[in-house]
This record gives C-alpha cells, structure tokens and sequence, in this order.
C-alpha cells in the first residue's frame, strides 16, 4: 500500500483527521487566492498604464523622425472630476493610432470617453461641452481608458492654434508605461502582511490533530516503518488537503479579482482582467504555496523520525535562550539598513526583506515572551486556573504562542499603518493663496492681456457677472542675497476679493502685505529672477492674518509700491466664482487659453484627498481581512490546543476537576501572552511605520490616539477566540476516554 492510499484510509476513518485537512485545505485556498490577487496588483497598474500612455506628454528626440502632430496634455475639471485633456494638431500623416482611437480629431472635433459623452449630454453647452469644440464627435474605446469611469478629450486644433506649452511629437508614444510605484510598495506590504496570517491558519488547523498523528507514526516506526516511509505518509496526508487547497485558491481567484475590480483607485475601478498574472507566474504561485505546507509538515516529524519512543510517551522541552531577544533588534537593525539604502536609491524589494525580516523575528521572540509570562504566573499566582495556564506557558511556549500569532502580525500591521495615515495626511494642503472658489491659470506677459479679454469676452457672451483680472508676479530680493521669494501685485480691494487673508485697513500708501516679520531695508524688487530695483520710497510692512482656520499667508504688493522700471514677465489670470457659475467661468477660461490648466485650490487639496481616500479604503480592507484570518487562526489553534492534550483533560475531568476551571486556565493561557505580544507588536509597528514615513518626508510624524486601536482590537479578537475552548472542553467530556 503506497502512502497515498494510507492517507486515505486515514482520512475516510478518521473524523478530526478530515477536519484538519478541510482546514488546511480552506487555509492554502485563501493564502492562493490572497498571494494572486496581491500579486496581480502592479501587474494591474502596468495595464492602467499602458492603455492610458497615450495620455503622457513625452517629447520625441530628433532621431525618432519627422514630427507628425503637436500635442500638449493638461488637466481639466468638472464638479471635482478630473478630465485629462489631450490637444492634438496634425502636422502630417499618422502612421498609427493607439487601440480604442478610431481617427484623430481634426480642427474643432473631438473624441471623448463614454462617461465624458454622457457629462456633456446631461448639462448645458456653456458648462462642459464648450470646452471641447462644437465639431464632430465620437467615442473613445475601453482600450484607451485608464478605468471605465475616466473622464478623456482629446481635441483637435489647427496648428497655428495650439497652445503655447505644445510640442512637435513623432505620434503617440507607444513604450514607456510604468506601474503605480505606491501600489507595488502595498502589494508588497499586502504579501507579507497577509501571507503570513494565512499560513498561521494553515499551521493551526495541521495542528488540530498533531498529537494523534504523531503518536499514530510513532507506533508506525516503532512497527518497523521506516523513516522514509513516515515521511511519505505525512507528504501524501498534507499534499491531499495543500494541493486541494491550492486548485481551489486557483479557481476561486477570478471571483476574488472581480470582487477588487470594484475597489477604486487612483479615481476610478479596474477592468476584468486588469489583475490576470501571467501563466507561468500563476501556477508557479499556485505550486509554491503546497510546496512551503508540505515543507513544513516534513519538518516536524523530526522527533517521531529520531526517537519514536519520545512521541508515544512523556518527555522534557528544553527551556527558551535568552539569545531569541536579540532577533527583535537585529531585524530592526536590518530593516532600518534596507530604509537608508532605499534612500539611496536602492530600490524598495530592500525594504521589502527587511519588513518580511521583522515578521519574521517575531516567531523567535514570541515564544520567549509566553514562557516568561507563563513563569511568572507560576512564581506569583495561587489559584488552580493560574498555575495550570502558567505551567502550560512554561512547558510548551511554542505552542501557546502559536494560537496568537496571527493577531500579533495583525496588531502590527495596524499599528504600522494607523502611524503612516495621519503623517501622510498631515502633508496634504499648499495650493496657492486665493479662495477656494476662485479660478486661476499663469500665463507670461505677451499673452496675459490677451487672455484676460478673451475671458472676459466668453464670461459676457454666457451672461456672467464675473471677470477676469490678470495679477503681475514679481519678486523680492533681500539686500545681500541672491534669491528671493514671489509677491503678487494687487490693491486691497482685489486682494479681498481673491486671496484668503484679509489686508487689514488699507490707505492708499504703498506697502508690503505678508503674514511674517519682514525688514524692507536695502530690498529690491524685480519682474524677474533678475537685477532689481529699490522699492518705491515710504514703502511699509503691513502684517496680514489668515483667515479662519487657515494658518497660510502669502505676499501680495501694492501696486503704489511698484517701482516705475519694473516690467514683470509673468500674470497669474484669475476669476471668483460662485457655486452657480464655477463650471460656465471654467469653459470661459479654457475657451480663452485654448486648452491650458484651469486651477483652484480645492482642486490641489481634492487631488489629495483621493490618494488619502485611496490608502484608507486599502488600509481598511487589509487589517479586515488579517483580523479575520487572525481570530480564525486563535480560535482554531486553541482549539487543537484542547485536542492534543484531550488525555489530560479527560483524566483531570475524571478526577473531578469542574470544567470551568479548565475552561478558565485554557482562556488566560490564550489570551495572556495576546495581550502581552499585541502591546508589543502595536509598539515595533508604530516604530516601522516611521522608518516607512521617513521615505515620503523628512518631516516631524503625528501620531493618533487611534493608534491603539489595533491593540486594544487584536486583545479583544484573541479574547474571543480563546472563547472556543469551552465548547472543546465539553466535547472531551463527552466523549469516552477509553478511545485514547
């Protein structure tokens, strides 16, 4: 009889043998299905990328050839939606269009995404299709769509009316598309943050009849078996339920790429087959999973291989080195190396191993920790309960940490990134000084005239009340110095109406308005980064305070301070706008400036809102998900906990021992050393989370109260799941204790 016709008769006897490998199998589905879809995200940005490349403004180098169009690409808005905006003017023949582009557009036309097309239908002309000429139009294809929800135009010009910022390119590039690198470094993160949870269920439930089996080939090699022969038997056992497991993740993973195809990122959802991993790549993921779990189960059978006699009867654990603590700081030691030399250009699969390092540390530490905590529990703790959990901490520490492994690494990866969101959320804001609803663009000083009566010119023809101003930029020199910071030229009454400060009481004289002490003496004033000249004489410093809870300032001069030869060479042209009027002022000013960036404040700020909105909804779904895979991985190894040692139970149940004590020692024997581990796992996360903060800024880190929460989450999910040891309990009761 071969060891895979063993393991199945072993399986079709054994009821808990069948469970354990259900379990196992279920655990290597989920740790599949898990590693392909994490795997397959910078594979789904790559996809992004590549149908969107048309979208980048790349410059040809002369030995590409002749150019045959010019291009510029911007970004326009309607009511906070991003619409990237591509101006096209054919120079000469095309050679090739990119998928989803049946023609390029001539002078006035237009080709526009689906959900752009339906926009423009829905609102009136003035207010989004204006923008986009009034010429034929058609449909972009999902093959051009960076997600099926982007808003795309790329619109067509004469060349003489192509905006400034155009360049001459040799068609569409067609090399060049690089993934997310922010969602290759979560993807990554995601791998070795989940990854590991699933394995601990994996572990935990090929623990829930280790001890049976392990007698069962102990009295095999006490038989006569050889070691060769046990360990075929233990390869086939885990190789049926691994590789079941295996197929299963396998064909589970369209659904669950499906399911992520809904989950937006970077402003909008995924195509079906975004997240597809290449064949080779699938199934060696696919054969690598089985391959770790049949590894691992060959590795434990060292005792029933070398000394049979140890497994079937009772024998000494040799206590924890203290050497294990130094694991925590070598690993931290390493994965800070890997942040510097990231710094440095090294790469992020550095920071990668050092993270997945410092998981790693944990499964040498750990058990440390539960020994200790069980020895003193032993040393101070009278009552039957304590002394009964302490001595199991103190005997097996590996095992008793075992059921809170996944709620450490769970703990950790809350920790890390409930320390990273704040910090990232604290660098959001800049943008520049004006009010939220104003509207604005920069233009040089040939144009800025132009522009403003253009503007002005649309904004009469819609019927709306506001107009366009044009604000000279110049700068400010400090005596002795060769710099200088930026200053617009506006009156007070302007400088009410568009920026966010107020200038306080204005009387006509010429002065400076900035938010910080500023020494006027020897201070020259250019339109330019060039020679200045001296202020107007009885020019003052006027201090100007935010508004609200706005802590920014900027500099604006009035223009009576404005020396007579100074001639600044750049205009900012901006325009107030109401809630009703925003989007017809906007087509006004693209109208006017032919296809440039229209800005806003709100606009800087919602564009960092959605990356913030981005990593939330990302952060959220992972620590779900290791919460879950780390209660279902606690309750399933306590629960082996209670079978490997029903022997034990059931003589002191017979003895007369209330099965509430137990039940009780069972319960702070789980949830003790949790507690104790998830307070240091939310610290080394906190600590890796400013290590991985420190490659974003060099800033200070703000830390949230809400940084405990996965503590005081993982205490209460091991809590919980030590709750199943009861229902253990009571099947050990019920059963005979004859069967052992």
């Amino acid at each position: 009889m071969n060891p895979f016709q063993l393991a199945m008769r072993v399986l079709r006897g054994d009821r808990r043998t069948r469970v354990s490998a259900i379990l196992t199998g279920v655990g290597v589905a989920v740790a599949t299905a898990l590693v392909l879809l994490l795997v397959g995200l910078p594979f789904g940005t790559q996809a992004r990328a590549e149908r969107s490349l048309w979208q980048q403004q790349l410059f040809s180098s002369p030995d590409e050839g002749v150019a045959t169009m010019a291009k510029v690409v911007s970004s326009d808005y309607f009511e906070g939606r991003e619409i990237v905006r591509v101006d096209v003017a054919q120079l000469s023949e095309v050679d090739s269009l990119p998928p989803g582009i049946d023609r390029l557009p001539g002078p006035g036309e237009a080709v526009v995404s689906p959900e752009l097309a339906q926009l423009m239908n829905s609102r009136m002309a003035s207010q989004l299709s204006d923008r986009f000429g009034t010429g034929r139009r058609s449909i972009l294809g999902e093959e051009a769509l960076a997600y099926p929800e982007q808003l795309v135009a790329l619109v067509g010009h004469a060349p003489e009316d192509m905006p400034q910022q155009a360049r001459p390119v040799n068609g569409f590039p067609k090399t060049g598309a690089q993934p997310d690198p922010l969602l290759q470094l979560l993807s990554g993160v995601g791998v070795v943050v989940l990854l590991v949870p699933s394995l601990v269920l994996v572990a935990s439930s090929a623990r829930l009849t280790a001890a049976r089996r392990e007698q069962r080939l102990a009295a095999l090699r006490l038989a006569g078996a050889t070691p060769k022969q046990v360990i075929g038997m233990v390869a086939a056992e885990t190789a049926l339920a691994a590789v079941a497991g295996a197929i299963l993740g396998l064909a589970v993973s369209p659904l669950v790429n499906a399911l992520a195809t809904v989950v937006p990122w970077a402003g909008g959802t995924w195509q079906s087959d975004d997240f597809a991993l290449p064949l080779p790549l699938a199934i060696g993921i696919t054969a690598a999973l089985p391959a770790l779990v049949l590894l691992a189960a060959v590795a434990g059978l060292r005792r029933v291989v070398t000394t049979p006699l140890g497994a079937t009867g009772g024998h000494t654990r040799k206590p924890l080195h203290w050497w294990r603590l130094l694991a925590l700081p070598a690993a931290g030691l390493f994965f800070f190396y890997a942040i510097s030399t990231a710094k440095d250009g090294g790469g992020i699969l550095v920071v990668l191993g050092g993270l997945a390092v410092l998981v790693g540390s944990a499964a040498v530490i750990g058990p440390w920790v539960t020994s200790a905590v069980g020895g003193i529990f032993v040393r101070v703790w009278r009552k039957p309960a304590g002394l009964l959990a302490g001595r199991r901490l103190r005997d097996d520490p590996k095992g008793a940490y075992r059921a809170s492994a996944g709620v450490v690494l769970a703990v950790f990866a809350g920790s890390m990134a409930l320390t990273l969101l704040p910090s990232l959320e604290s660098l959001a804001g800049g943008g520049r000084s004006f009010h939220d609803s104003v509207l604005y663009l920069d233009t040089d000083a040939t144009a800025a005239q132009q522009l403003t009566d253009q503007a002005n010119a649309e904004l009469t023809r819609y019927g709306v009340p506001e107009r366009a101003t044009a604000i000279p930029q110049v700068v400010l020199q400090e005596a002795g110095s060769e710099g200088g910071w930026n200053a617009q030229v506006l009156d007070c009454a302007g400088a009410r109406s568009l920026l966010r400060f107020d200038p306080g009481t204005c009387d006509g004289k010429p002065a400076v308005y900035t938010g910080s002490a500023l020494d006027l003496t020897g201070m020259k004033m250019s339109g330019d980064e060039g020679p200045g000249q001296p202020l107007v004489a009885g020019t003052v410093v006027r201090e100007v305070a935010p508004r609200g809870e706005d802590q920014f300032t900027s500099t604006f001069v009035d223009p009576s301070a404005v020396p007579a030869g100074v001639r600044p060479q750049t205009y900012t042209i901006a325009v107030p706008t109401t809630p009703e009027t925003r989007e017809v002022v906007r087509t006004a000013l693209v109208g006017a400036a032919a296809g440039e960036r229209i800005n806003s404040r709100e606009l800087v700020l919602g564009n960092q809102q959605t990356e913030l909105g981005d990593l939330r909804r990302v952060t959220v779904i992972g620590l779900v998900a290791a919460g879950v895979l780390a209660g279902c991985s606690a309750a399933i190894a306590t629960a082996g906990s209670v079978m490997d040692r029903r022997r034990t139970f059931g003589a002191l149940i017979a003895a007369g021992t209330p099965v509430r004590t137990l039940a009780r020692a069972l319960r702070t024997e789980a949830a003790l050393p949790a507690l104790v581990a998830t307070i240091g796992a939310g610290v080394v996360g906190a600590v890796v989370g400013l290590g991985l903060f420190s490659l974003v800024d060099d800033g200070p880190v703000v830390l949230s109260p809400w940084i405990l929460a996965p503590v005081v989450l993982g205490a209460g999910v091991a809590v919980l799941a030590a709750s199943v040891c009861t229902p253990a309990l009571n099947r050990v009761r019920a059963e005979p204790l004859a069967d052992e």
